[in-house]
């Protein structure tokens, strides 16, 4: 996964995620939440998928929705993640877009062209023929301090010289030594900012930082919104991201930390600057806030074009749909299958609000180079 969540570390949804984690157009969607694939850390990566059948490969302009694509978007997208690419097809693709870019003025319908003439659409195809699932990821902005108070309590650790001998949370927690902390947060953003898998700090006195995934217990994630709405903690149809922070700082201590601790597993950070920039994924390039997508890397690669189509997601306050370009350059421990995908959402609580509401039926399409 990425050192970003993560759908948990790793994003399904942060809703889906703690439970387990657009109109037509651009992917240009609407409001609310957390979800995402569970927390994004950087896992091996699985085998490299072979190259797609092309016998059922479609011209992209068939894709549903496409008219309505804003494919010069798209098409710099593209441009900043295709570089992840190692098939030599898509690298060669990938330096055609660059040099059109560096030497021409591009316009929408020179973007469009170029993606109609370059790829072929192949769809992805679940075992049982069903719909994948999208979810949503983003990289959440917190506050924190340099020393702990009483409402900023919880230490941002860094990785242990065994993080595998830790122990679960609540061992890991019960002996963490204050000078060790690389900062210190409200409980829930911490536990909120280990289900994403990094995050960007502000401190008191205005400087800014990133806490990067480092290293995690390796204990399985277990989310926790299904286990709240059986204990009678939140209502059935009331697990969002948002519900979930809510009640964990109202009953901040005791109470909090016993639910937080239902989840074993535990991410370790690095302190880095805040580039004010978008956090790279697990390909290594930055991600593109609305054009970038977890994937399971046993059966799509890095760098790759991918059509989505999204629509009926039924949580609260939910876009309708989710169509367009993204590319993949990220994993999560929950992002697993061939009709799978994380979107990434971008940074902070809007990106965040609107994530945690994205749990859609999923179809994708492979764009591949033609030739």
């Amino acid at each position: 996964m990425s050192a970003l969540r993560r759908l948990a570390a790793g994003s399904p949804a942060l809703a889906a995620l703690l439970a387990a984690a657009c109109s037509t157009g651009p992917m240009t969607p609407a409001q609310p939440v957390l979800s995402g694939g569970e927390i994004p850390y950087t896992p091996a990566p699985g085998p490299t998928p072979p190259p797609p059948p092309a016998s059922n490969a479609l011209s992209p302009a068939v894709l549903p929705g496409w008219s309505d694509e804003d494919h010069l978007a798209a098409f710099r997208a593209y441009i900043d993640g295709c570089g992840a690419a190692r098939d030599p097809a898509a690298r060669s693709t990938c330096g055609r877009a660059k040099a059109m870019a560096t030497t021409t003025t591009v316009t929408p319908s020179d973007a469009r062209a170029f993606f109609e003439a370059s790829f072929s659409a192949v769809p992805a195809e679940t075992a049982d023929g069903r719909p994948g699932l999208l979810t949503s990821y983003f990289a959440p902005e917190y506050p924190a301090r340099r020393t702990r108070d009483a409402e900023f309590s919880a230490p941002v650790l860094p990785k242990p010289a065994n993080p595998h001998a830790a122990g679960d949370r609540a061992a890991i927690e019960d002996n963490a030594r204050p000078d060790q902390a690389l900062a210190w947060m409200r409980a829930e953003d911490l536990f909120f900012m280990q289900i994403q898998g990094s995050g960007y700090l502000t401190f008191e006195d205005g400087t800014r930082g990133r806490a990067a995934y480092a290293a995690d217990n390796g204990k399985t994630f277990v989310g926790i919104a299904r286990p709240m709405a059986q204990r009678g903690l939140l209502p059935e149809n009331g697990t969002s991201g948002d519900a979930i922070r809510d009640w964990l700082a109202a009953h901040r201590g005791y109470e909090a930390q016993a639910v937080m601790a239902l989840n074993p597993r535990y991410i370790f950070f690095r302190l880095d600057p805040d580039d004010d920039g978008h956090p790279p994924g697990a390909a290594g390039v930055p991600l593109t806030e609305r054009r970038a997508i977890a994937v399971d890397p046993s059966q799509w690669r890095y760098g790759e074009l991918v059509w989505l189509d999204a629509d009926g997601g039924n949580l609260r306050g939910a876009t309708a749909s989710y169509r367009g370009l993204a590319m993949a350059l990220d994993t999560g421990s929950a992002i697993r299958g061939p009709v799978r995908a994380d979107l990434y959402m971008g940074r902070g609580d809007a990106a965040g609000a609107e994530a945690g509401t994205v749990r859609h039926p999923l179809r994708m399409w492979r764009l591949v180079p033609r030739g």
